[in-house]
């Protein structure tokens, strides 16, 4: 469950596109899975159904403007310099992880991952560095938000990667045990990294 305190200032539907926009539309895009916890984050950030609708709008229209600028020059325009830049190796390549607070989970970070010739490769939500992640043992672990797509994968390897429903989107296959210690094949799907729901199989 997210922590987040109440904004300041409400979102403006005209003026910049500031942090708090990006996370309403974080919670947009997890509406479709989670209605409930998406509705008490909103209401958590002081803003009304219709101020998040209107900031995914605002985002859209910006990813797909035809003058839009590189998705990495996007992201600083929205969320400022970020937190911290960590060097990320990507096979045998030499890549920059940047990373943004996100307020409401403390715990987490947005990271952003560029590629060598500044491209955007993957963003997503991840734990925070020094932060503690979830214990995950059985299928009672992998409640809604409770991990990320990495930590998910750590904890039941070997994972299959699925291909999202959405760019934005991610599936991972992989057997996990129930409380009796039988395994069972778990389909988890995942919104900007973070678990939405789980299907289990037999």
């Amino acid at each position: 469950m997210p922590s987040g305190k109440p904004p300041a200032s409400k979102p403006s539907p005209t003026g910049p596109f500031t942090p708090l926009h990006f996370q309403l539309v974080l919670l947009r895009r997890m509406a479709d899975h989670n209605p409930d916890l998406v509705e008490d984050a909103r209401r958590a950030l002081g803003v009304s159904l219709a101020e998040m609708r209107e900031a995914n709008k605002r985002w859209q229209a910006m990813v797909r403007s035809p003058r839009s600028r590189s998705a990495a020059s996007r992201y600083r325009s929205v969320l400022g310099a970020p937190e911290s830049v960590v060097p990320r190796k990507v096979g045998d390549l030499e890549c920059e992880a940047w990373l943004w607070p996100v307020p409401l989970w403390p715990d987490l970070r947005f990271e952003v991952l560029l590629a060598p010739n500044g491209a955007v490769w993957n963003e997503w939500l991840v734990r925070a560095p020094g932060a503690r992640g979830p214990a995950l043992r059985t299928l009672s672990d992998l409640a809604p938000w409770s991990c990320t797509v990495d930590e998910a994968a750590r904890a039941f390897a070997p994972a299959r990667p699925l291909e999202g429903s959405a760019p934005t989107r991610w599936g991972l296959a992989f057997t996990a045990p129930d409380g009796e210690g039988v395994r069972r094949e778990v389909v988890a799907e995942f919104t900007w990294g973070l678990l939405q729901r789980t299907a289990v199989n037999g």
